[in-house]
């Protein structure tokens, strides 16, 4: 079985080019930095910082979600791989996976920094879901950034 799930990881891994995955990653990390300068005025750091604080954040955050973003595309390929045992998945169903984890990711997370560690604060703009008080913006970027990411790269592709 283990050998089964290796060759399976490498048969999807294979298919993947680094220009498509660069590309994928541009995209991303564009629509990130995009929705991190939109959601600003939800945090009281528009209402607190300077404005070179305020760029450090964004690009600190940008970072952050590509990170993000990156480690929930190889955990979601790997469950893909031992869920579903092939390698011709559809890129919308390791999309959904994706989403799953990165958005089970962001509740844990803003939870922590926000509540835990008060890293940041929500401004009163913020509008949050209980049980937790997760800030509403943090979670829709991890379900509307990666399915605009996911058509764009797809569109263009298909163009091609």
């Amino acid at each position: 079985m283990t050998e089964k799930l290796i060759d399976t990881l490498k048969v999807m891994f294979s298919s993947v080019s680094w220009r498509s995955a660069a590309g994928m990653l541009a995209v991303f990390g564009g629509l990130n930095l995009l929705w991190e300068v939109a959601q600003l005025p939800l945090y009281d750091i528009w209402y607190e910082a300077s404005s070179g604080e305020i760029a450090f954040a964004v690009l600190h955050c940008t970072a952050g979600d590509l990170l993000i973003g990156i480690n929930s595309a190889i955990v979601a390929l790997l469950l893909a791989a031992v869920l579903y045992r092939s390698t011709h998945l559809s890129v919308w169903a390791i999309g959904l996976i994706f989403v799953l984890i990165a958005t089970a990711y962001t509740i844990y997370s803003e939870w922590l920094n926000v509540f835990m560690r008060k890293s940041w604060s929500y401004s009163e703009l913020m509008p949050t879901i209980p049980p937790l008080e997760t800030g509403l913006s943090p979670l829709l970027q991890w379900i509307i950034v990666p399915v605009i990411t996911i058509w764009i790269v797809e569109l263009r592709r298909h163009q091609l």
